[in-house]
């Protein structure tokens, strides 16, 4: 038993040492195939000498060279393997080799080309979803938008087709969840972006809004605002279903509220609009009437920005011109 235990021994040394005196070389071969190439050859290369450097107990500065080499090198791989799939235009074979770039390169702490080939795998569903999305096939769009969306939320463009897909598909809060999110990026990087999302909030809470007017439900209205995740946008249009409603005293009532959820001059504008125009309407017949025109003026005034200017200017000279 003593003799086999020891032939044993020998065995596995051998197999160290093996380890030991090939890492390098094999590394070396692996570099020359992914720079002729020979990607796949490659890979197979570098990711044995990945799991071999694992057996060795002490290794040397070459053997640390060439595992940190492979580490790198074998994302570079799957990238290219990548790149070759997408200009093919054969998107499912591209996202699986970017996702594997992404997930090696996480695993290995580079966080750089993890991000790099993240928004790689965005891409390939940007271009995929395109032509079902430029079809008027919103249903399939949405779910291959979603998972790309899913890869790179800064892929604004996909982002913007995703919203729109949602809105298209009657789906109007997914779809303001979505444009919510683009505007609460960085303005200094996505400045068009961010416009282009309000520009359809704006445009499709209108409409939203307008089905319900023509159905007198202000408080259908509130109850769908109550469920936006856009709290400026929020408040707005339940300050407006209240003006529907003549409830002037709500409307006074969330005014502060209102306001402090505004992240824009154009929203605080439209908010000390609607506040001016609630004490306006509270003038004829108030016990107060000089208390709410002088508020009413304040409000008015306030109002610096947006599609209301020329209006609250016109009312603040009505309400200021003397009494003949």
């Amino acid at each position: 038993m003593k003799k086999l235990f020891l032939t044993v021994v020998a065995l596995v040394g051998a197999t160290t040492l093996f380890a030991q005196t090939d890492i390098v070389a094999t590394f070396q071969q692996g570099a020359a195939n992914a720079k002729a190439g020979n990607l796949v050859e490659a890979i197979e290369q570098l990711n044995s000498v990945i799991d071999n450097y694992y057996d060795i107990e002490e290794p040397d500065a070459n053997q640390e060279k060439a595992f940190a080499g492979a580490k790198k090198y074998i994302v570079v791989c799957y990238n290219m393997l990548g790149g070759r799939a997408y200009n093919a235009k054969d998107y499912d074979t591209a996202i699986g080799y970017f996702t594997q770039a992404a997930d090696a390169a996480e695993l290995y702490d580079n966080v750089s080309d993890a991000n790099k080939n993240r928004q790689f795998v965005g891409k390939c569903y940007e271009a995929k979803g395109a032509e079902a999305f430029n079809t008027g096939d919103y249903a399939t769009a949405i779910e291959v938008f979603s998972k790309g969306y899913a890869a790179d939320k800064r892929n604004t463009t996909m982002a913007l087709n995703l919203a729109e897909s949602f809105f298209k598909s009657d789906r109007y809060q997914e779809g303001m969840q979505i444009a919510s999110e683009i505007a609460s990026l960085n303005p200094d990087k996505f400045g068009e972006a961010i416009a282009e999302a309000h520009a359809k909030m704006d445009m499709y809470t209108n409409n939203e809004v307008a089905k319900l007017q023509m159905a007198n439900d202000y408080d259908g209205i509130i109850a769908m605002a109550e469920q936006l995740p856009n709290a400026a946008m929020a408040q707005k249009v339940i300050m407006q279903a209240y003006y529907g409603k003549r409830d002037f005293n709500k409307m006074i009532e969330m005014y502060e509220e209102a306001l402090a959820a505004q992240t824009t001059d154009e929203g605080r504008s439209d908010i000390h609009y609607l506040a001016g125009v609630a004490y306006n309407e509270k003038i004829e017949g108030s016990a107060n009437a000089e208390a709410m025109k002088n508020q009413a003026i304040a409000a008015f005034r306030q109002v610096t920005a947006g599609k209301s200017v020329e209006s609250a200017r016109s009312v603040v000279q009505q309400l200021t011109a003397p009494v003949k």
